[in-house]
């Protein structure tokens, strides 16, 4: 697998990740330079099934093991069918087990949702493993005989998170996560010569347990490393917004809501996030950057990554509908370009109201809440500020008919330049 956009040059992948600020932790930078500059290496990233979809927080995980493969190295994506019925701690309570059942459907939807970031074909295809595979077919008794007798209770209890539990209680349930996942970085590299694991500032504790594991059992040597946490300059979550989190599966968030997000992504967080997740040169990102400082009303950044991402995630004809519709609903493109689907994500994103049967155009704009009063609806049109499917309103009486629906069903409102909202007429 190899793409034009693999670091060349005057870096070597080592210092492109250095330099795109994704090394937090490491087992040394000398040793993840000799191992990752000097060969084809055979790394892994896991992903626990805790619900049915990926979403924007595992971008930073996906898109490096799409990074590491472009440069010749060679994926093997774990999903964590054992992992995932048990639930890595966390610092405020238990975690609610589902069903092996459940997690067993989540198992099979991200081995497709991981499957447009890395390449399963050439001499370094991509491998998808499940640990549920090997760790489904050990007794009680081989866990703490082979794998529990290498972990000293001590050190198991200086981890911060279980320190954080201790006083309100942690079950041997996921007191015991640690082990499985250094089990799992022992048989990958057992079974397929893993040399590297990578995962998020948080798993580091238990990623180095399956370092210090692998050389108790005489094998390795083995690295590893962890990215930064992704954080918004404003205090919020990242990968959150007022509908929740922001998935990739888009029956969960839609290609247009996934392109608004990033779209929206603020003036101060855009230049760390192009470093994280873009595929783009060093050059053009600099470039970019630059650019971006001279105009950021154009919010130039915000919209070549959105573009990027959302290519990546639901393809370019997916990318094209969320770029043709965020130009249309403002009038700067044609609505009729826009399929259905799209056309009703982008409503939805902006408030789509259902309604029975079609008032005039003043009550339409009362009903969908771009004004508060049908007085200040008819203020509005008079003053020409009112615009349905992009076309002014001149009459303040105005209404419109059954022919007016966008795919029969649908009308798009706005008011002013940057206010504008949907109907939806159910029959």
């Amino acid at each position: 697998m190899t793409d034009s956009n693999v670091p060349h040059g005057r870096d070597s992948l080592t210092e492109d990740l250095l330099w795109r600020g994704l090394i937090q932790d490491s087992t040394g930078v000398d040793e993840l330079r000799e191992l990752l500059d000097g060969g084809n290496a055979t790394f892994y990233v896991g992903f626990d099934p805790t619900a049915p979809s990926l979403h924007v927080g595992h971008l930073m995980q996906v898109t490096t093991a799409r990074r590491f493969q472009l440069a010749g190295h060679r994926p093997l994506l774990l999903v964590g069918g054992a992992t995932g019925q048990i639930g890595d701690p966390k610092e405020s309570a238990e975690r609610t087990l589902n069903p092996p059942e459940v997690v067993e459907g989540w198992v099979r939807r991200i081995h497709d949702q991981l499957a447009p970031f890395v390449s399963y074909e050439a001499e370094n295809a991509a491998r998808l493993v499940n640990n549920l595979d090997w760790t489904g077919e050990m007794s009680v008794v081989e866990f703490l005989r082979d794998v529990g007798k290498h972990f000293p209770v001590n050190k198991m209890l200086a981890r911060e998170v279980v320190k954080a539990r201790l006083d309100s209680g942690i079950s041997f349930t996921e007191f015991s996560y640690q082990l499985l996942q250094a089990n799992d970085f022992f048989e990958l590299h057992r079974r397929y010569g893993c040399q590297l694991q990578y995962g998020g500032s948080d798993q580091w504790g238990n990623i180095t347990a399956g370092v210090d594991y692998i050389r108790r059992r005489g094998a390795g040597p083995v690295q590893a490393f962890t990215t930064p946490l992704v954080t918004k300059s404003d205090g919020t979550k990242f990968g959150k917004t007022e509908g929740g989190a922001v998935w990739l599966d888009p029956e969960m968030t839609s290609p247009y809501a996934f392109y608004q997000f990033w779209v929206n992504a603020d003036d101060r967080d855009v230049t760390r996030y192009l470093r994280y997740f873009s595929f783009r040169s060093r050059e053009e990102l600099e470039e970019l950057e630059k650019a971006t400082a001279e105009r950021p009303q154009a919010r130039l950044a915000q919209r070549a990554l959105a573009e990027e991402l959302t290519a990546l995630v639901h393809g370019e004809r997916e990318m094209a509908q969320a770029v043709t519709a965020s130009q249309a609903l403002f009038g700067r493109g044609s609505l009729d370009e826009l399929s259905p689907e799209t056309l009703r994500a982008a409503l939805t994103e902006a408030g789509l109201v259902h309604l029975t049967e079609l008032p005039d155009v003043a009550g339409l704009l009362k009903e969908s809440g771009l004004v508060p009063s049908m007085k200040e609806a008819r203020r509005v049109i008079a003053e020409g500020g009112a615009y349905v499917n992009n076309n002014r309103i001149a009459e303040v009486d105005a209404t419109v008919s059954p022919e007016d629906l966008l795919h029969g069903r649908y009308l798009v409102l706005r008011r002013g330049k940057r206010s504008f909202a949907g109907v939806e007429l159910r029959k």
